[in-house]
């Protein structure tokens, strides 16, 4: 019996009075024939899945990929800042003096308190100036807000701490690290400098600083275990590829004004 009679069908008006074996090898061709569109036209049907698992395999690679670049490249930018800078930290009474010390300002509380991660930076700012390590300190933190100035704040307790009015100056514009080191180069004329800070958060200031033009050391500001403190580190592993981007590549202008050296003779 043929088992494909319509393919068949259409070679018998063909073959006339032609001998049975050659009808056999005719209708042999036309089943191999048939067979073959009957496998393309199964392929062609299937060809859209394949196309669709592949682009979907691809998009899961890409996305597995971008998650470990989104976690890696955070961790070795961390890990290199550390270990580039780590050599240029001191204590106050180990590190090499300079003219000026820049204090970050941090968070104040509604009733005026330092928080005592401001404080800290403070009186490690005080402690080097009555050492003779620094003759001025740049107070430098936000005062966005009519009700919120942490350079006054700062600068008060300075003043308890027995540093002088004069030897202080205040940077109003200092919302974040990367603006109180670019205004204290461009608007203060700060060469060489002590950034005062706490560890987790020194690092990033001297990579900002020193690629921004100023010649800093750090000292350390931990004289105490601090609230929240994993979150603070959290929080330092993202802002240190902001940093890079802001310093290598964006190059932002924060708010300026008129120049303030604080050593004229030195500008």
């Amino acid at each position: 019996m043929n088992p494909l009679p319509n393919t068949g069908l259409i070679y018998t008006h063909q073959l006339g009075n032609a001998s049975p074996e050659q009808a056999h090898r005719v209708e042999s061709s036309a089943n191999k024939e048939w067979l073959f569109r009957q496998k393309a036209m199964k392929g062609t049907a299937y060809r859209p899945r394949r196309f669709w698992r592949t682009l979907g395999r691809g998009l899961l690679s890409l996305g597995l990929a971008l998650a470990i670049s989104f976690i890696a490249i955070p961790l070795a930018l961390r890990w290199w800042t550390d270990h580039r800078y780590k050599r240029r930290i001191y204590t106050v009474e180990t590190a090499p003096p300079r003219r000026v010390a820049i204090v970050f300002g941090a968070g104040v509380w509604p009733d005026g308190r330092l928080s005592d991660i401001l404080a800290d930076r403070v009186y490690t700012a005080a402690q080097l100036y009555q050492r003779g390590k620094v003759e001025k300190l740049l107070m430098t933190g936000d005062n966005r807000f009519i009700y919120y100035n942490e350079p006054q704040h700062m600068h008060d307790y300075a003043v308890e701490l027995g540093v002088p009015h004069k030897d202080i100056v205040l940077d109003y514009a200092g919302r974040r690290t990367y603006d109180s080191c670019y205004r204290a180069k461009h608007i203060f004329g700060v060469e060489r400098a002590i950034l005062v800070s706490q560890g987790y958060h020194l690092d990033r200031a001297l990579f900002i600083a020193n690629n921004l033009g100023i010649d800093a050391i750090g000292v350390l500001a931990d004289r105490r275990t601090y609230l929240h403190l994993q979150r603070y580190w959290w929080r330092e592993l993202l802002a240190t590829p902001l940093a890079w981007w802001d310093v290598k590549i964006a190059h932002p202008l924060p708010i300026l004004g008129e120049k303030l050296p604080i050593f004229p003779d030195e500008n």
